[in-house]
């Protein structure tokens, strides 16, 4: 047998802390061999980054120890490495895309000048030498006129073209290692898939192996060749993708497979109003400042939909289609124009003022929790400022309102007094969700509000929102590129394109008879959950110890391969 690229024996991790040790990763061991590509997976805090991390050696030594274990890269130890030998390793011969390319990239410097850093610090270049390689990678991962973007900065590019540049950035040195943590997090559906392809082709071209972190197993099927399942910093089941997706083992990795958004809307009332109305919705901001006019762009031009008494209504559409940019025009958040019509009062013409009795009536939960929580509020300031601002209450009245909010949205009351910092990702969107509820609205606007978090979670906010609507009848403007929570959660789908709507009807109609091709092309990328029935004791505790593993995974049966193939 030919010996991995990378081997990573009995790996423990430790961060130091106040009160002695935290364990983040226990005992894992793992091969990557040449041109292969190993998918890590699990959910936040599992401990796949730290794992990611340690093998650049990117954490610091002040707040880490490795109690056991080896990382071995092309026959040298990466653990007892000195930092000069890791400099070397770094970037030429492992390259690795981190998660968020906006905080990743300088926001100071342009996109030739990041690149060319890169090629200075490992291939010695200069500047003039650098720039027709910068402009051939560029092109190579999907820039369009690369030339005339090199002086745009990170904030002048979508998340996709971000992402892209990241790429470009970790294969200038044309690694042997391509380390890649969440690449696709939070990016459309197409876009997903044009980084999928991307990468599994200069793995390919380059003969690269690679890293590949996720928490999204619909995107593991398509660029894995081996997978490792992670539960609280362990492995729980390495295999290959065919034996992981076809005959999962361990209880954690079959309730991963069944976490996917499935069931339909919760019903209707008997004959619902009409509760939001919105037509001829146009928001329109200046492209371009001249002496004697400006020049405007419209970025939602003539939309019209309405959201019935009880119903949820899925606004579907890539970055930049408008649909947060008209939320926040319903919100009058923006500066619109057109009718905007609630309960029969129209809103659009309305000043502050008189806007404030409607604020309470309809709320909105933003996409990511952690930034749209105050980190200086506790949790009961938090959920309770609405109500402070908006209902004359005693003391206790606001106390016992936001205990029975917690407990209606699945918090501990007892956790009021900890601060955003302290809780977990779907923790906090609970929060944002009592945060918006304990005002009693009558319409939630819910921006993304599950893409960033990991599959079980996500599927326990579904569930939540459908439990609270049919408690409380409320109506839902549910903003989403994730399909599958739509098909689940909503009555009525909306499909945005270039700030217009241009197909919009029932769910079932949009799903099964679509009309337009741009929709046919977003549900064409629509990853059909795989149902697998999971063997699991009722008492299954998915924080279970896990057995060790085995030393080398189960191959792949000619039937396994088969089946896989079929599918």
């Amino acid at each position: 047998m030919s010996i991995p690229l990378l081997s990573v024996n009995d790996l423990s991790i430790v961060f130091k802390q106040s009160q002695g040790f935290s364990q983040a990763v226990e005992h894992i061991s793992f091969d990557i061999n040449e041109m292969e590509t190993l998918a890590l997976v699990g959910e936040s805090g599992s401990g796949k980054s730290v794992t990611a991390l340690s093998i650049l050696g990117l954490l610091s030594p002040s707040q880490v120890q490795y109690p056991s274990g080896e990382i071995w890269f092309d026959n040298q130890d990466l653990l007892k490495a000195d930092e000069k030998s890791l400099r070397q390793i770094r970037g030429n011969q492992i390259s690795m895309i981190f998660q968020e390319p906006m905080v990743s990239l300088n926001p100071l410097h342009t996109i030739e000048k990041q690149l060319y850093e890169v090629l200075s610090l490992h291939r010695g270049m200069r500047q003039h030498q650098a720039r027709s390689e910068i402009i051939e990678y560029l092109t190579r991962v999907g820039i369009k006129d690369a030339k005339q973007r090199l002086n745009s900065y990170p904030h002048q590019l979508s998340g996709g073209e971000r992402q892209r540049v990241m790429i470009a950035m970790a294969i200038l040195t044309q690694p042997k290692l391509l380390i890649a943590d969440e690449p696709t997090t939070a990016l459309d559906v197409s876009v997903q898939a044009q980084i999928i392809t991307l990468l599994k082709e200069l793995k390919n071209e380059l003969k690269m192996s690679m890293l590949f972190i996720t928490h999204n197993l619909s995107i593991v099927k398509k660029v894995a060749d081996k997978v490792a399942v992670m539960n609280q910093g362990q492995i729980v089941e390495l295999n290959s993708r065919q034996r992981i997706f076809l005959r999962p083992e361990h209880g954690y990795t079959q309730l991963l497979l069944n976490s996917e958004p499935q069931g339909d809307p919760v019903p209707l009332p008997d004959e619902p109003g009409i509760l939001l109305n919105v037509n001829h919705l146009n928001v329109n901001v200046i492209s371009q400042k001249k002496l004697f006019r400006n020049k405007k762009r419209a970025i939602v031009n003539e939309v019209g939909f309405a959201i019935h008494q009880g119903e949820a209504v899925g606004l579907v559409g890539e970055s930049g289609s408008g649909k947060s940019t008209t939320a926040l025009a319903i919100l009058r958040l923006i500066k619109a124009q057109g009718d905007i019509v609630f309960n029969g009062q129209q809103l659009i013409k309305l000043s502050q003022k008189k806007l404030l009795p409607f604020r309470s009536k309809i709320q909105v939960v933003f996409q990511d929790p952690f930034s749209s929580l105050n980190p200086r509020f506790n949790v009961e300031q938090i959920i309770s400022e609405g109500l402070v601002t908006h209902k004359k209450l005693s003391r206790s009245e606001v106390v016992q309102r936001v205990i029975e909010i917690m407990q209606e949205v699945g918090l501990d009351p007892d956790s009021r007094h900890r601060y955003p910092l302290e809780f977990s990702g779907g923790q906090r969107q609970r929060i944002a969700i009592a945060r918006a509820l304990i005002l009693q609205p009558e319409l939630l606007i819910l921006d993304e509000p599950t893409s960033s978090l990991d599959r079980t979670v996500q599927l326990q906010i579904i569930t939540l929102l459908k439990s609270l609507q049919q408690k409380h009848q409320l109506s839902y403007l549910f903003i989403s590129h994730d399909l599958s929570v739509i098909h689940s959660l909503c009555h009525q789908v909306v499909v945005m394109k270039e700030g217009q709507i241009i197909e919009q009807g029932k769910r079932d109609t949009i799903f099964n008879q679509p009309q337009q091709d741009y929709t046919k092309m977003l549900l064409s990328f629509l990853d059909r959950p795989i149902k697998v029935k999971p063997k699991l004791n009722p008492n299954f505790n998915p924080n279970m110890a896990v057995p060790k593993r085995k030393k080398e995974p189960n191959k792949e049966s000619w039937s396994d391969a088969l089946l896989m193939r079929r599918e």
